[in-house]
């Protein structure tokens, strides 16, 4: 499988570590009330999805970057790759 590294071009997938689903980037709030039962399914609990899905890969074997890859789980066609950062700001999850 080849993902095309925003910065660094066409990067075969054996470069990368796959975290998991990219829903890890909205990290829940440490203070709500419910911040127990909040962090346990932020922690454990985790879809399977066939099909299209967001998922987070880390470029261990190049620029060190974390990616959000979108991908068919299925047919493993990637159909977008974004800069993890760009895409949490864009959540308004970082500075």
């Amino acid at each position: 499988m080849i993902i095309n590294h925003p910065l660094l071009g066409p990067r075969d997938a054996a470069e990368f570590v796959y975290l998991g689903d990219a829903a890890l980037i909205e990290r829940p709030d440490w203070q709500a009330s419910d911040a127990a039962e909040a962090f346990h399914e932020y922690g454990y609990l985790r879809d399977n999805p066939a099909g299209k899905h967001a998922e987070l890969w880390y470029h261990e074997q190049g620029d060190r970057s974390w990616l959000v890859v979108t991908r068919d789980t299925v047919t493993h066609e990637i159909t977008s790759v974004e800069m993890a950062r760009d895409v949490a700001r864009a959540r308004g999850r970082s500075k």
